[in-house]
């Protein structure tokens, strides 16, 4: 009897979330190549079995190979797991497009909106490559890549229209310690994705402004109310606001500082300004290059979005600290719902 073919993964790039996300499908058995920009990266994944670029102090399985190529990182592979910066997805595909199998299957990690025209990464995606929206899925969920890289439990929500598709590629990613579901709400789970980055940064700000809990605890339950009018506006349905993709990945941004963008939102909290908690986050932090974006969508779609609003005025230097803070409390008293 022959053995089952194992799936073949090619993870592109070597961040912190493509190499998390890389040791979490070998774990699963499956097959896994990692595109990275630098040689020193792959020579290093090769030769020593970690990163050292993002995780020096973890090893990552032996079966894990690393490559610069991104022709022999795609050959025969039945799966395109991408995690680059939103901001640069367009860019990165128009050179690896040609080296995509008519079969792969492509999943987007990806958490942010395209600044210009309004994109989510799956519609950036099809544009750049020409494949078809079934084979197109998005995996979201409250997913910090250094818990994962320490195999400590965690979940997250695989979208996409094929149902079958989505089921494949949860078993691709099945580990005792990583639990994935299915969904076929991708806008819900790119919406939620994206806008949970933004209520992040408003409340790391309230954080470094010295606010407390009662203050977090506002931000997060009126930011998922906004995020939920903006995404089922667009399309999405309700309850995937409620679940992995919406109020978990949203939970998990908000309270951990291991959150870029809660860390980011804590330095401009602080007194830093835009530029200068940029510097000291080092790492992509999409929800200050999507808040722009977002907002845009939300004037196309008609829908309110305060603190969205407010966040993006803020990270444009139009308001200051004190003037965003009081533009959310002085807001009419409505009903809840």
């Amino acid at each position: 009897m022959s053995q089952q073919r194992h799936a073949r993964a090619a993870v592109f790039s070597a961040g912190s979330w493509g190499t998390a996300m890389a040791k979490v499908l070998a774990d699963a058995g499956t097959d896994v190549i990692v595109h990275a920009r630098r040689d020193e990266i792959a020579d290093a994944i090769n030769a020593s079995h970690r990163n050292p670029g993002y995780f020096p102090d973890v090893e990552l399985p032996a079966s894990l190979a690393a490559t610069t190529d991104p022709a022999a990182a795609l050959d025969g592979a039945d799966y395109l797991v991408l995690s680059v910066p939103a901001q640069s997805l367009r860019a990165s595909l128009a050179l690896w497009a040609p080296h995509i199998g008519p079969g792969t299957v492509i999943v987007s990690l990806m958490k942010g909106i395209e600044v210009g025209s309004g994109s989510r990464a799956s519609e950036v995606i099809t544009e750049m490559t020409g494949v078809p929206a079934d084979r197109i899925a998005v995996l979201s969920g409250p997913n910090l890549a250094r818990e994962i890289m320490a195999g400590q439990p965690a979940a997250a929500t695989v979208a996409c229209p094929d149902e079958a598709a989505a089921r494949r590629f949860q078993t691709a990613c099945h580990t005792s310690y990583f639990r994935p579901y299915t969904s076929t709400d991708v806008i819900g789970c790119e919406m939620g994705g994206a806008v949970k980055n933004v209520i992040a940064l408003a409340v790391g700000i309230a954080t470094g402004m010295g606010l407390r809990h009662n203050a977090a605890a506002m931000l997060i339950t009126r930011g998922l109310a906004e995020t939920t009018r903006l995404a089922t506006a667009m399309g999405a349905h309700p309850a995937t606001l409620a679940g992995l993709a919406g109020l978990g990945d949203l939970v998990a941004t908000c309270s951990s500082p291991l959150s870029r963008n809660r860390t980011f939102g804590t330095h401009l909290g602080r007194g830093l300004s835009v530029d200068q908690a940029a510097a000291v986050t080092r790492q992509t932090t999409e929800g200050v290059k999507s808040a722009e974006a977002i907002l845009n969508l939300a004037r196309t779609h008609g829908v309110d979005m305060p603190i969205t609003d407010i966040i993006s005025a803020l990270l444009h230097e139009k308001v200051t600290l004190e003037q965003a803070a009081a533009a959310l409390m002085e807001r009419p008293p409505k009903p809840e719902r």
